[in-house]
């Protein structure tokens, strides 16, 4: 070995090469965006494509209901075995009165005329003169008359609290004491509110390797927020449940469990401290199947309380929510690994829970739906 040393440098790596096995393919270096690797592990394995029993989504979202052939979605929605559909986007997204009226007048005809026992709408509020001194008086007239329509409850986007704003610029929050006769009046008039208030709290954390939201942040880079945009991720909650406090007699429906999936203790104080307040599970099924177990429990505590909700319109992936409901499966993927790079469980709820969650909660907290296609 001392010859070698007496070398030139180019000959010494030769030597060196020589030694090696030459790699079959390049050595390319892979990514956490790309590392997405098969399960080696054999378990049983139950996919569900259909869920056990008719179930009732109430966070669903769509935008052409005013016009569109719904034939072709209620079909979509037989394949799943869901019975009833709820829009909560029932104005639409326009900012003229006129034309979220128009939107609305013309959503509940066509389900009228295509079939009004498999889909309703809820209303919406409008805030863009919301610094008029009549806006009040004209937001609680609009909610009565939709409710008179066929209405079945109020949606409030999570625009609240995030970008409305009066005319000084100055940010509308969420328990503006300029909605509190219009939360008053829903519990007069028995319809719910399910309300969206800020996001998950990681879009406010910093985006660094203890990040879990690190990849979606990444692939999603408007979804990422300073610690005080608009405001701490904190006093956006305080503020929804100022207002849970403030109108104990008017039913909240808490969307995507009011951001506490992961901290199913502190969601148990907050189910205990505001009685109105309930929870749907649209976009968060991949915590709650992470901790099979704990969110069991939780399930077994609170099943009067939970709705069936699934926020976007992707039919393939409803398939995760019925197995993670419905399946005692072990160590399965999510269907979007921005949102979940870890594996699910299911939590296996007994039929009684599974039927609350899938339909009766929401027929005893939504007036007016149609129970004739739901078992007893």
């Amino acid at each position: 070995m001392k010859s070698l040393i007496y070398l030139p440098v180019f000959l010494l790596a030769g030597v060196v090469a020589c030694g090696q096995p030459k790699p079959t393919q390049p050595d390319m270096p892979l990514g956490f965006e790309e590392y997405d690797p098969v399960s080696t592990l054999k378990v049983p394995e139950h996919k569900l494509t259909r869920s056990k029993y008719p179930f009732i989504d109430v966070h669903n979202h769509q935008y052409q209901m005013d016009r569109e052939d719904l034939s072709k979605l209620i079909a979509q929605m037989d394949d799943l075995n869901m019975g009833l559909m709820i829009n909560l986007s029932g104005r639409g997204f326009s900012n003229s009165e006129a034309e979220s009226t128009k939107f609305f007048d013309n959503a509940l005809a066509n389900i009228q005329k295509s079939n009004p026992k498999r889909l309703a709408l809820f209303t919406n509020l409008n805030f863009s003169n919301v610094d008029d001194k009549n806006w009040t008086a004209i937001a609680v007239k609009t909610l009565e008359d939709d409710v008179k329509k066929g209405a079945h409850g109020l949606k409030i986007y999570k625009n609240l609290g995030f970008n409305v704003k009066d005319d000084k610029g100055k940010r509308v929050r969420v328990d503006d004491p300029r909605l509190d006769p219009v939360w008053a009046k829903c519990g007069e008039l028995g319809v719910p509110v399910l309300i969206h208030t800020a996001d998950p709290k990681s879009f406010w954390d910093p985006m660094d390797r203890y990040n879990e939201r690190w990849l979606e942040l990444k692939l999603h880079g408007g979804r990422k927020r300073s610690a005080n945009d608009p405001v701490p991720w904190e006093q956006l909650i305080a503020e929804q449940h100022n207002v849970f406090r403030k109108h104990p007699k008017t039913k909240f429906i808490a969307a995507h469990m009011g951001w506490f999936p992961n901290d199913l203790q502190k969601l148990d104080s907050l189910m205990t401290v505001f009685p109105n307040m309930n929870v749907e599970i649209g976009a968060v099924i991949a915590e709650l199947g992470r901790q099979p177990r704990a969110s069991r429990k939780f399930f077994e505590k609170y099943q009067d309380r939970i709705l069936f909700g699934k926020d976007s319109w992707v039919p393939s992936e409803y398939a995760t929510y019925f197995r993670v409901l419905e399946s005692d499966d072990e160590y399965f993927p999510y269907h979007k690994k921005y949102h979940a790079f870890w594996r699910m469980y299911g939590m296996a709820l007994p039929d009684e829970i599974l039927k609350k969650v899938y339909y009766k909660n929401a027929l005893r907290i939504i007036p007016g739906l149609d129970k004739s296609q739901f078992p007893n």
